[in-house]
């Protein structure tokens, strides 16, 4: 036979059942209310700072990134390149991947400093010996990714300020959690030493 489920509290008592430790009662401790209340000073403190956060992490991270950007436009040069040797071709000539697919083939280019250089650079698919293409090339000659766009930067900076938005809440809980395992070891105390107390009282009854 099954056993009977107790029914559950009226809607009108659920804040009454959720704010038990603000409430007056013979059972509560000290550390209850002391939970509570840091509880509550999180919750507003993750509420207020979790927007701040955001801006200051996304701003700071804004400013960086168009900084870097900005430095690799000055320091990077799109510079013409011949293939050495024939790109491979793709398995599945004119199809979308095809056209999609890049394959590393040696190139042939001059550096800002007017050396001609060898190196592996991206290109597409069954491009022959004697093509040119462009390559980024930075100020000591190596062949690099281009400069970030201004949607890079702004996507990255966006990026940052969501991982301040998760970063506080996650604090928030990490002290919470914190918080409450002294307050625990501090009513185990208690109760090993009011336990103490009693069983001495017993034992010396006798």
């Amino acid at each position: 036979m099954a056993r009977a489920t107790p029914p559950a509290p009226p809607a009108e008592e659920l804040p009454r059942v959720l704010l038990w430790r603000w409430r007056r009662n013979p059972l509560r401790r000290r550390t209850d209310l002391a939970q509570a209340w840091i509880a509550a000073a999180l919750l507003l403190s993750v509420l207020a700072t979790t927007p701040v956060a955001m801006f200051l992490v996304g701003d700071t991270a804004y400013r960086h990134h168009l900084e870097t950007a900005r430095h690799q436009t000055t320091t990077r040069d799109h510079t013409p390149a011949v293939l050495v040797h024939d790109a491979p071709r793709h398995p599945e000539p004119g199809s979308d991947e095809a056209k999609q697919a890049l394959y590393s083939v040696s190139v042939r280019f001059t550096d800002p400093h007017g050396h001609t250089r060898t190196a592996k650079a991206d290109v597409e698919a069954a491009l022959p010996a004697g093509s040119t293409v462009h390559v980024w090339v930075d100020n000591e000659g190596k062949i690099t990714d281009p400069p970030m766009t201004m949607t890079q930067v702004r996507n990255r900076a966006m990026g940052s300020a969501l991982v301040a938005a998760m970063a506080v809440p996650l604090l928030g809980a990490a002290a919470y959690g914190y918080a409450n395992r002294r307050l625990e070891r501090h009513n185990l105390a208690r109760w090993d030493a009011g336990w103490a107390d009693v069983a001495l009282r017993w034992t010396t009854s006798r």
